[in-house]
């Protein structure tokens, strides 16, 4: 039976975490301004953006691609984003006034993007540049030597209708959490942005107090204890093993709540294989994100999510010969932490009007390619630069390319 992954909105979690009990006595009305820290750290391969949502092809590809880490290393990224129901007071302006341990100046500004016009809506409903998959999709799942019974369960493209997701393809959808945005927000803000983009310091800390101030927005005041600062870095290591399979081995990350991993190649003509460290069938593109705490607890329960104590899991015998070349994406869910002012009434008959409503979530990421002797992070040498070395006697690049089958793929079925 399908199982559907319910986020609501952050507003209502705040609601629903604090006191359910008289949910449907006292009155709650949204805060005046809301303020989210998405805070990534990702190693392996050099491909990167700001750690993303959404379901457009390049917002997939950016989650594909670990959140922008830099070759071997571990980079640092925050999203950072002021949605206000105030308008502001002449020109938006506002900023985050940082800790000095971050090492990146006494603040960050919030700039307010210009409004791109929305393309006009194609006559089928489909995104722009959709473009109908070829082939057949492979999905595996499970860790170990052998896939269980049933695999793989193969989706093939040219049954597709129009307009339709192939049935089977997601087992789980993920809804995922609404934070500020520029449509649901009078006035709104984020960082990076056109007038700064520094690059998030590799040795700074986020722990402190955390001021952020503007002309449409209350002021917001919060601080920051040590196990939501960065995360450590994934180091991920894979070696093929004697049963044919892969063995995919990752440190213990502190303050990891727990584990997923899902790998993605090109199989023979315009095939693609999918596999995913799910004890049942997940094709997995939703789970690559952040996820709350207690979210991450239940997938474990279900036996979606591996628990922080796993430290390896081996991908199938069958689904390497199927993707011979294939990409891995890995992600351990970190902590989160929520702050509304003022605090809730006691009192359920006296109605609860917050200012202002913070949430701060972290991520590790990781991506390499699948097999590769070696670590993907945290100071390993880099899988990039090991793949892209000659091997004796051969040429210097792979005949397929996982990165891009697995983008085209995703392209066929999201859309640019």
């Amino acid at each position: 039976m399908k199982t559907k992954i319910a986020f609501t909105t952050f507003t209502a979690a705040v609601i629903a975490a604090i006191a359910p009990a008289t949910l449907a006595q006292q009155k709650v009305n949204p805060p005046v301004a809301t303020y989210w820290m998405s805070i990534d750290t990702a190693s392996g391969l050099p491909m990167g953006g700001a750690g993303g949502g959404g379901m457009s092809a390049m917002d997939i590809g950016r989650m594909m691609m670990g959140g922008g880490a830099g070759g071997g290393g571990a980079n640092r990224s925050m999203l950072l984003e002021l949605g206000s129901q105030r308008a502001a007071s002449g020109t938006p302006a506002a900023a985050h006034e940082i800790p000095p341990g971050l090492n990146m100046g006494a603040s960050l500004p919030l700039e307010t993007p210009q409004r791109a016009p929305k393309p006009e809506p194609r006559e089928d409903g489909m995104p722009e540049n959709f473009e109908k998959p070829r082939g057949r999709m492979l999905i595996f799942w499970g860790c170990g030597e052998q896939a269980g019974a049933g695999q793989p369960y193969v989706i093939d493209f040219a049954k597709l209708a129009q307009g339709q997701v192939p049935q089977g393809l997601f087992s789980r959808r993920a809804n995922l959490q609404r934070g500020p945005s520029q449509s649901r927000s009078k006035t709104y803000g984020d960082w990076p942005n056109q007038r700064d983009s520094t690059r998030v310091s590799a040795d700074g800390s986020l722990r402190g107090d955390h001021t952020v101030k503007g002309n449409y927005s209350p002021d917001i005041r919060f601080s920051l204890a040590d196990k939501y600062d960065f995360m450590e870095p994934v180091n991920l290591s894979s070696r093929k093993s004697s049963g044919g399979g892969i063995n995919v081995s990752w440190n213990s990350v502190a303050n990891a709540q727990g584990y997923f991993a899902t790998a993605m190649g090109g199989g023979k003509g315009d095939d693609v294989a999918v596999w995913s460290s799910s004890s049942t069938r997940e094709f997995g593109e939703s789970l690559m994100t952040w996820l709350p705490p207690s979210e991450v607890a239940r997938l474990i329960r279900e036996k979606v999510v591996l628990s922080p104590s796993t430290t390896e899991c081996t991908a199938p015998a069958q689904f390497v010969a199927a993707a011979p070349s294939a990409f891995i994406r890995f992600i351990a869910y970190g902590e989160e932490t929520n702050f509304a002012q003022p605090p809730r009434p006691q009192d359920p008959k006296v109605a609860w009007n917050p200012d202002w409503a913070v949430k701060v979530r972290l991520k590790s990421t990781s991506s390499s390619i699948l097999g590769e002797d070696g670590m993907s992070g945290g100071g390993g040498a880099s899988s990039r630069s090991r793949s892209d070395a000659p091997a004796e006697g051969g040429s210097s690049a792979p005949a397929i390319d996982p990165v891009q089958e697995g983008l085209k793929a995703l392209k066929g079925l999201f859309g640019r």
